[in-house]
């Protein structure tokens, strides 16, 4: 598969999708993460973050703060390309939603509040609608 590497190929194509799910970000400390199988980690200065399903946190004694829903963006964005994040932050930005962009090999990700996934997911689609039009 080819990567895009434009903003306005990456925008056109990326294709917002809501996964299901409740996902929180932790800071491991000193315990034994790797049985958690989180959906992802980063070795930070301070130490470990992890971005875990709510549930998987919670039986784990992690706090559960700031409830997030998944976002994937699927298109296969180049990890040199530019303006495909920005425009997603900004976009959401301007509706007063936080995000939190995770970018991995093939797809880029954005975490929203759970509570406004559903508002998220329509921007990025209007979003993606304006870029794809002539």
């Amino acid at each position: 598969m080819q990567a895009v590497h434009g903003a306005r190929e990456m925008i056109a194509g990326m294709t917002p999708e809501l996964k299901s799910g409740v996902y929180v970000f932790c800071a491991a400390g000193d315990r034994d993460w790797r049985a958690l199988e989180p959906l992802a980690m980063f070795r930070e200065v301070e130490g470990v973050s992890l971005i875990l399903e709510r549930e998987a946190a919670r039986a784990a004694g992690f706090p559960v703060e700031a409830p997030m829903a998944l976002i994937t963006l699927n298109v296969y964005s180049a990890l040199d390309g530019v303006g495909l994040t920005a425009a997603v932050a900004t976009a959401l930005a301007e509706a007063g939603i936080a995000c939190n962009m995770v970018a991995a090999l093939n797809h880029d990700h954005a975490f929203v509040p759970a509570d406004r996934a559903e508002e998220a997911l329509e921007i990025l689609k209007a979003l993606q609608a304006a870029a794809s039009a002539p």
